[in-house]
């Protein structure tokens, strides 16, 4: 299977693994119209519309048994607008190829997540991040969106064009309509230098404040049964441009970072009670190193091992807690986990859905090897972030409805308001939104 997610026989699977789907048909649109009519279609023949990226969902968030709408002909670059220092791209670009395109052009993201494998509107959709001080997730750099709506039109809105649409269809979970077309505010390539050294996880506790304060970009993994993590910072930089060198480069994320760690997974699953040596081992394999590139080389990393996620958002003041919480769960726990614990962080944003509505957050991630049994592990972590009023990724694994949203989220009735006004028929309707957004 490649890294995009696998249609076959009329059956649809996420990258992981873990959802299928058999639509009644699929839709490869070439243009908005097409994508359009395909709309209009499904609705004379009763059928749910879902458009899908490249499955790097783990929720059922794309699943349908309707149409399923494939995007991957409308992309490219429509319009660079150099004086509002814009980007418009089709919905279907993968952000590999929307990165690529503006360093060509000497523009840049301000910020991004760590990997690049997806589609525009599937990450934005969600609510991809990196992590942040100051610069917040992909959605919120958007200034612009198109969308096809359930009757078949075509509406653009921004801060100034329908701004009660802007406000939630940035993160719009596939909700409110099809996005055809995102604008992005880019700013001048800039260099971004990286340090990347451990630290012991005790430290990263008592130090969380100083390192999130001084860095504009910190996150660290942390090895569950270890007392080790790896941290990374990454600030800007006048230069040179000392990006890491190919064999480095390699040896570092390719050899340590995936194979030797896909090696550890298949050990680990067949020697459950070989993780925590493992995790010591692993946890000590990188080394500290400090190189300065472009951002998406800095920022990205690939990711060839194949997993399961499960991701909250948690108050930042409230991640230190929730980490050693973790920690206990896990110590007190007959669990083996031999994937690392992920921890970043954004400012607070004004998108009604977006994990960080109106809130700083500290992001906390769990994994497990595709395949693995995750269940015990991730219901016991999710006991944890739902104590301290998390909010799960759109995106990831998570068990949560309407109802907890609705205590969450102070916004959530605008969103579903909007979707009664947008959708009254429930046409992007499917199993997964009729759980997290009610009926």
């Amino acid at each position: 299977m490649s890294s995009t997610a696998s249609g076959k026989s009329g059956t649809w699977r996420n990258w992981g693994g873990n959802v299928v789907s058999r639509p009644a048909r699929e839709v490869t649109p070439a243009s908005v119209d097409e994508l359009a009519a395909a709309v209009r279609r499904a609705a004379e023949d009763g059928l749910t519309v879902k458009a899908v990226g490249t499955g790097h969902s783990f929720t059922s968030i794309a699943a349908t048994d309707g149409v399923l709408i494939r995007p991957h002909l409308l992309t490219g670059i429509r319009d660079i607008d150099r004086e509002a220092m814009t980007v418009t791209v089709e919905a279907g670009t993968p952000l590999k190829r929307l990165n690529l395109a503006l360093a060509r052009e000497g523009l840049s993201l301000t910020n991004m997540g760590d990997i690049m494998e997806q589609t525009v509107s599937g990450a934005t959709s969600t609510g991809t991040h990196g992590t942040g001080r100051e610069s917040a997730s992909i959605a919120a750099q958007i200034r612009g969106l198109e969308l096809v709506t359930a009757d078949g039109s075509v509406l653009t809105c921004s801060e100034k064009e329908n701004p009660d649409v802007f406000a939630a269809a940035r993160i719009g979970l596939g909700a409110l309509g099809v996005v055809t077309a995102i604008t992005f505010a880019v700013e001048p390539v800039f260099l971004l230098t990286a340090r990347e050294e451990p630290m012991p996880f005790d430290k990263v506790l008592a130090d969380f404040d100083e390192l999130w304060a001084e860095n504009e970009h910190f996150e660290f993994y942390w090895f569950p049964h270890t007392g080790n993590t790896n941290t990374k910072r990454n600030n800007r930089s006048a230069g040179p441009r000392r990006p890491v060198g190919r064999l480095a480069g390699w040896f570092e994320d390719e050899f340590l970072s995936n194979g030797v760690f896909q090696a550890a997974q298949w050990v680990g699953r067949a020697v459950p009670a070989t993780v925590p040596a493992i995790a010591e081992v692993s946890s000590r394999a990188l080394s500290a190193r400090s190189y300065t590139d472009i951002p998406y080389k800095v920022f990205t990393s690939p990711r060839r091992v194949r997993f399961v996620e499960m991701e909250y958002a948690v108050p930042r003041e409230a991640v230190t807690e929730t980490l050693r919480e973790l920690r206990a769960m896990i110590e007190r726990s007959p669990l083996r986990i031999s994937f690392p614990v992920e921890v970043r962080t954004a400012p607070a944003d004004d998108i009604t859905l977006s994990t960080a509505s109106g809130r700083d957050s500290a992001y906390v991630a769990v994994h497990t090897a595709k395949g693995a049994p995750y269940r015990g592990y991730f219901t016991a972590a999710e006991r944890i972030f739902t104590a301290h009023g998390g909010r799960p990724h759109w995106g990831k694994i998570h068990t949560r409805d309407a109802e907890y949203f609705a205590g969450v989220y102070p916004r959530f009735g605008e969103f579903t308001a909007l979707r009664d006004r947008l959708d009254p028929d429930r046409r992007f309707q499917n199993d997964y939104l009729r759980r997290v957004l009610g009926q």
